[in-house]
């Protein structure tokens, strides 16, 4: 799977972080009811890799699901092995190229960017990305023309528009676009922001 492609494409990221692992499962399930085609669940999740399991078995071999909260070689065995077919990193995390999955690996200043490259990432997840808005996304686009970022962190739909027309591939939403929903919340509520962040990604990809 060529990740940068697949996030070019559908433009946004969904990331499910819950105490609950049903309820995560369910969440993971809701999203790709609603056409939420790219979802990572962190590893902080409870029973994380169950929830990965069970949903790889639901979702089939081509979903785009991920696994994100990775911070070590260790963490990218177990969640390969449970069948994610991405990691995401919260920072720059070395060895990770060995697992034969794209990374989407996390950095924030230049120079955890070009480490990050080094390292072998295939996107550059930049967080937390409420630290310097969309108008550091802007900034960072002069010296990394062809770099390609994903910001994560503190992203809602109003966000999103602004760090796509800014150049962003596509937007990592969290807590914005879950809620509650992988606590065992409101799964029709998860729908209705499902729908609200997809016409978001529709209206700036055209």
């Amino acid at each position: 799977m060529n990740l940068v492609e697949s996030l070019r494409a559908h433009r946004l990221l969904a990331i499910v972080r819950g105490k609950d692992p049903d309820a995560a499962l369910n969440t993971v399930r809701t999203l790709a009811e609603e056409g939420i085609a790219a979802v990572e669940v962190s590893l902080t999740t409870t029973d994380a890799l169950t929830v990965i399991r069970r949903a790889r078995a639901e979702l089939g071999p081509d979903a785009l699901l991920g696994a994100g909260t990775v911070r070590s070689a260790a963490d990218a065995e177990r969640a390969v092995e449970a069948g994610v077919s991405y990691l995401v990193t919260p920072a720059v995390v070395e060895g990770l190229t060995a697992f034969g999955v794209p990374v989407l690996m996390g950095a924030l200043t230049p120079t955890e960017i070009e480490t990050a490259l080094a390292q072998g990432a295939d996107a550059i997840k930049l967080f937390p990305g409420s630290l310097g808005g969309p108008g550091y996304l802007r900034a960072l686009r002069d010296p990394f023309p062809e770099v390609p970022f994903v910001p994560v962190g503190g992203v809602d739909a109003r966000a999103a528009r602004d760090y796509l027309d800014r150049g962003a591939l596509a937007v990592g939403v969290g807590s914005p676009l879950i809620g509650d929903a992988a606590d065992g919340g409101d799964l029709e509520q998860l729908r209705v922001r499902a729908a609200e962040f997809r016409k978001v990604a529709a209206e700036e990809s055209q």
